[in-house]
């Protein structure tokens, strides 16, 4: 199975993208660091490489410089992500000799097509770049949004990415839980599970990530801190918000007034749990 690493510091992104390529039958590696991009680098031989042109060490340039002069994975394709269009950033990129450059936001379907006739020449043929289909502006949920989360140190990315799901499904399976929503303070998507109608993951994100930053800048004037929960009451169900360590949120749709009490006392068991996996 061919291997695709994709280094970004947003958890969004990443997940987004894997999902996105693992449909393709795709092994996807991930890391938040140009450090870790390069012990992945090393340790996995990826067939190609994503990497975002801002990280919070290293940058997308060093990552591509350092497979370009590795005396084994020289040929590998690296695709450039950023979130600037100009001529500077054009001009590093064929510094570094990178294939391919692409610019935020970008529809996810283009990525993969992209990737498509990277994994092309992966093993030496000689595709034209004209091949390669032109990016698109279209709306995309991978957008990156560039605010950086805190790098994990080196783990499997699968492993976390499962422990996310089976929490997520378990807590949805909970009695008179609707829906489980996890997504980072920008608003995009990192996880869902439960009875979710079109668009409702999405309503749940951005509600989650607007309460939040508002609910933080009144903690900051009191002198209280950061968010950690708060319930809305609706007239046919309650959403419960709580904040999922630095980066992410949580929020859960619970449709039986009588099971909440239950519910937070298993997100409260479950917290340390997601906080890892994340």
């Amino acid at each position: 199975m061919q291997k695709v690493l994709v280094v970004d510091d947003s958890l969004s992104v990443r997940k987004v993208v894997e999902k996105a390529l693992e449909g393709r039958g795709l092994h996807v590696l991930s890391a938040a660091s140009g450090a870790e991009a390069i012990e992945t680098i090393e340790r996995d031989r990826p067939d190609v490489v994503i990497c975002d042109v801002i990280l919070p060490d290293k940058d997308g340039y060093q990552i591509c410089q350092y497979v370009r002069t590795h005396p084994a994975i020289s040929s590998t394709p690296v695709l450039l992500i950023s979130g600037i269009d100009n001529g500077t950033v054009q001009a590093r990129a064929a510094e570094v000799r990178s294939n391919e450059v692409m610019f935020k936001p970008f529809g996810v379907d283009d990525l993969v097509r992209r990737i498509d006739v990277l994994l092309g020449r992966a093993n030496g043929s000689t595709l034209p770049a004209s091949a390669i289909p032109p990016a698109a502006s279209a709306s995309a949920p991978a957008a990156a949004p560039t605010a950086p989360l805190a790098a994990p140190g080196s783990r499997d990315d699968a492993r976390d990415g499962g422990a996310l799901k089976q929490r997520l499904a378990a807590l949805a399976g909970t009695s008179g839980v609707r829906f489980a929503v996890l997504t980072d303070r920008e608003g995009f998507l990192i996880e869902t599970a439960g009875d979710l109608t079109p668009d409702t993951d999405e309503v749940a994100g951005a509600l989650a990530s607007c309460l939040a930053e508002a609910s933080d800048g009144v903690g900051r004037e009191l002198g209280q801190g950061q968010l950690v929960g708060m319930m809305l009451e609706y007239e046919s169900g309650t959403l419960l918000l709580y904040a999922v360590g630095p980066s992410a949120l949580l929020a859960v749709l619970v449709g039986d007034l009588g099971a909440v009490g239950k519910v937070r006392y298993y997100v409260r068991k479950a917290m340390p749990e997601l906080v890892r996996a994340l």
